[in-house]
């Protein structure tokens, strides 16, 4: 058993080992999606499949599909056959994150000569062939390549026909295979740096260090569940579907020190790739409950362990093969709220806002040099605010991926990022503001038509406020000035805009409320308008 001090070194060595090939990942990697986004994971896992640290940077719900991904790869590839130099993948969404567009990749690790655990990493690819990263496809055969479980490298010597496989079936080759090898390398370190640090402690596994991590971190999940009052603890939300609106349903009880979440009476599946695929609905119900209780412990097994999730069969967040869920992200990210929503009842003064959440637009084409490209505008709309905090501006949530800088974007796509602002009024009022969403303007300066897939939430329901706070400003995608579906594929011709109108985050409180000199602060920085300042906030003489 380990002393208290000595697990806390190890356990932020091991952390420092994921954020290390973590970083190897991102420099490796062919395409701005990882490279600038950081739409990726990266988690050590024992060789019992539990998560035992994962890379600071890496996303919420990969964390979570990874090691139930790596437990469906094994029944492929029992461990027992398994040797040094394997790495195992797939992108099938049933098995992985819930969409053809990420790849998991992992890697079995071996200290003399024994199996001691995994490296395992997912990225979202450039493209994945079909219809392309969006909604519009009618089921999961549209919408690409989908890889079962397959070992892509055997005993260190790469599978050259599957590389052959995926670069026929893609737009841009050498970035998706790129990246592809950016994942195998990345684990490779991962597995370097375990081994150096068993062999620097003198460990022959990870098992004891892993049963202590997870430990601590469930006795810690336990006692804050444990605060929360018992009860079932009932949300409802309307959001966007395809063609109309989806009901959102949860319950959430509470019992002693553990937590069951249903979405029991949740709509149907649609003929759009909008469905979401239950690994992903599991994993961002149980990284909403770890925000609202262990925020500060980093995730592994244990802090998920008194947790359970379930949809009924059919749902559109328990949607069955084959239904399209290419932008299961679009109604998978409401999941959030949804059990924030329910837990508000039990823990107010810890629950947030509804974000405008991220928006993701592929953005397919050809540069003026004839060479094609394939990529992901990542945006932001503002983040909902809390009992003790204005939402940040522009912010994704829940999910955390980062926004490519403008000149790398301009210099990849050959496109122009025309205007990028902060809309004023567009954060929710409150005691505490909602964050502000942006406009942003990207003209097509390529030269030939560009293809656009929208991928949009909240264009016709905003992010609610919580506690008598204000819902932000509604998201907006125009072309030539015209609204046009948030769902859809379009073309926009050399020298026409798409315009994005990004989501405002909810405010939290009562806006007559709100400190009278942030209400003039706002004002003085261009936050709200003058009459803002004086209708809802109460401001006069300004």
């Amino acid at each position: 058993m380990l002393d208290q001090i000595s697990l806390g070194i190890m356990w932020n060595r091991l952390i420092s080992i994921t954020d290390e090939f973590l970083s190897s990942l991102v420099r490796g990697a062919f395409s701005t999606i990882v490279r600038e986004s950081y739409d990726l994971t990266c988690v050590l896992l024992d060789r019992r499949a539990r998560v035992i640290a994962q890379g600071t940077y890496s996303g919420p719900s990969f964390t979570r599909t990874a090691p139930v991904t790596l437990r469906r790869l094994l029944e492929y590839f029992p461990p027992d056959t398994l040797k040094p130099g394997d790495v195992l993948a797939t992108n099938d969404p049933w098995i992985g994150t819930g969409h053809l567009f990420d790849i998991s990749v992992a890697r079995p690790m071996f200290h003399r000569d024994r199996l001691i655990g995994y490296t395992f990493s997912i990225t979202h690819l450039p493209d994945i062939g079909g219809t392309g990263f969006g909604a519009a496809s009618k089921d999961v055969f549209q919408e690409g390549l989908r890889i079962p479980p397959w070992k892509i490298v055997s005993g260190g010597t790469v599978d050259r026909q599957f590389i052959e496989l995926v670069r026929a079936n893609v737009r841009v080759p050498d970035q998706t295979v790129g990246d592809i090898f950016a994942n195998i390398n990345c684990n490779k370190v991962g597995e370097e740096r375990t081994l150096e640090f068993l062999n620097e402690y003198g460990l022959e596994d990870l098992d004891e260090i892993a049963d202590q991590i997870i430990q601590v971190s469930e006795d810690a999940i336990r006692r804050e569940i444990r605060g929360i009052p018992d009860g079932s603890y009932r949300h409802a939300m309307k959001v966007e579907g395809a063609g109309g609106t989806l009901t959102l349903r949860c319950c959430v009880d509470v019992a002693g020190d553990e937590i069951a979440i249903s979405f029991d009476g949740t709509d149907g599946v649609v003929p759009s790739g909008i469905n979401v695929p239950f690994c992903y609905t599991n994993a961002m119900a149980l990284y909403a409950v770890k925000c609202l209780t262990t925020a500060d412990i980093p995730n592994n097994e244990g802090a998920v362990a008194p947790i359970t999730v379930e949809a009924p069969a059919g749902c559109v967040l328990n949607a069955p093969f084959p239904c399209a869920t290419g932008a299961r992200h679009v109604i998978g990210h409401y999941v959030v709220p949804l059990v924030f929503g329910a837990l508000a009842q039990a823990m107010p003064e810890r629950v947030q806002a509804e974000s405008g959440m991220m928006n993701l637009v592929t953005v397919r084409g050809v540069r003026r040099d004839g060479s094609a490209f394939s990529s992901i505008l990542f945006a932001a709309g503002g983040f909902g605010a809390t009992t003790s905090s204005d939402g940040a501006s522009t912010t994704p949530g829940p999910s955390n991926m980062a926004v490519t800088p403008v000149e790398v974007w301009e210099a990849e796509t050959d496109t122009m990022i025309e205007r990028k602002r902060l809309l004023p009024d567009s954060g929710g009022a409150g005691r505490k503001r909602g964050g502000l969403g942006q406009e942003i303007v990207l003209r097509n300066t390529t030269g030939a038509a560009v293809t656009i897939a929208c991928m949009g939430q909240k264009t016709d329901f905003p992010a609610a406020g919580m506690a008598g706070g204000r819902p932000g400003l509604l998201r907006q995608f125009r072309i030539k000035g015209d609204a046009v579906d948030a769902r859809g594929m379009f073309e926009v011709a050399p020298g026409e805009a798409l315009t994005l109108i990004e989501a405002g985050g909810g405010g939290f409180g009562q806006p007559l409320e709100r400190d009278r000199e942030a209400v003039r602060r706002d004002l003085e920085l261009g936050l709200i308008s003058a009459t803002a300042a004086s209708d809802i906030y109460g401001l006069k003489g300004q």
